[in-house]
């Protein structure tokens, strides 16, 4: 058995399997206390099931991303773990770029199946847990604490943003940055005091594929007012850049 039947064993399907099905019977207890107490209020019957309608369609349209992450991550670490992580707690940039440092820091080149190994998997497995497992306990124990300084803050502040957004939109741009400069890292070493093109210019185009797919649909999100679209531009920007990494590589 090699180490991917192993990570798609029954059991991992049990235990991952398990824990999924413990949260989605968590959100249906949730569910049915909210309905009812809706109904208590003297809501209406029609809006409420409306809302329930609308919401599940506006749940599933974005979660389609979440799919090709799982699809994506599977090919090295299997299915339980990745539908655990990408269904219960975890995020699609975070698991696989966390995923991706994990496994360079045991030793591989990156997340390839020929190279994994129980051990390799093991750190991944815990490295992603650890690094995630702190804004759950954060917000258990400094969540209201949090949420309150926030709504004093936005009582006496007359713009519309804070320093919590602005702190996201810097570190999402440093993020993207980081990715930029080791891709270009890869593109291009210095070997004898001069900088020498390796041919790795693969991510750097599957990059610009999808940065252009994404501003495809904010144009028409912004500007024609299909805001629709929201839900379907990380998923779209996503396959694109998916088909032209395939098809590129298939040419080269």
């Amino acid at each position: 058995m090699n180490v991917l039947d192993q990570l798609n064993s029954p059991l991992l399907y049990v235990l991952c399997g398990g824990i999924i099905l413990y949260i989605v019977g968590m959100c249906v207890v949730f569910l049915v206390r909210a309905y009812r107490a809706g109904i208590a209020l003297g809501m209406d019957k029609t809006k409420l099931n409306r809302a329930i309608t609308s919401s599940l369609t506006f749940s599933i349209l974005p979660s389609v991303s979440i799919l090709l992450g799982v699809i994506a991550l599977s090919g090295t670490l299997g299915i339980p773990l990745p539908w655990l992580r990408l269904s219960v707690v975890g995020a699609l940039h975070y698991e696989t770029s966390v995923a991706d440092v994990a496994a360079r820091a045991v030793g591989l080149s990156g997340l390839r199946a020929e190279e994994m190994t129980t051990t390799a998997f093991t750190t991944i497995a815990l490295v992603l847990s650890l690094g995630i497992m702190w804004s759950v306990l954060c917000t258990i124990f400094f969540n209201k604490r949090y949420t309150a300084s926030l709504e004093k803050r936005a009582a006496k502040r007359k713009s519309g943003h804070g320093f919590g957004d602005e702190a996201m939109t810097a570190m999402f741009i440093g993020l993207i940055t980081a990715y930029i400069g080791s891709y270009v890292g890869t593109l291009f070493q210095i070997q004898g005091g001069k900088p020498v093109c390796t041919g790795q210019y693969l991510p750097l185009v599957t990059l610009c594929c999808s940065a252009l797919a994404m501003g495809v649909f904010l144009y028409f999100s912004e500007k024609k007012k299909c805001s629709w679209l929201d839900n379907f531009s990380m998923a779209g920007a996503m396959l694109v850049g998916m088909a032209a990494a395939v098809v590129l590589g298939m040419l080269v």
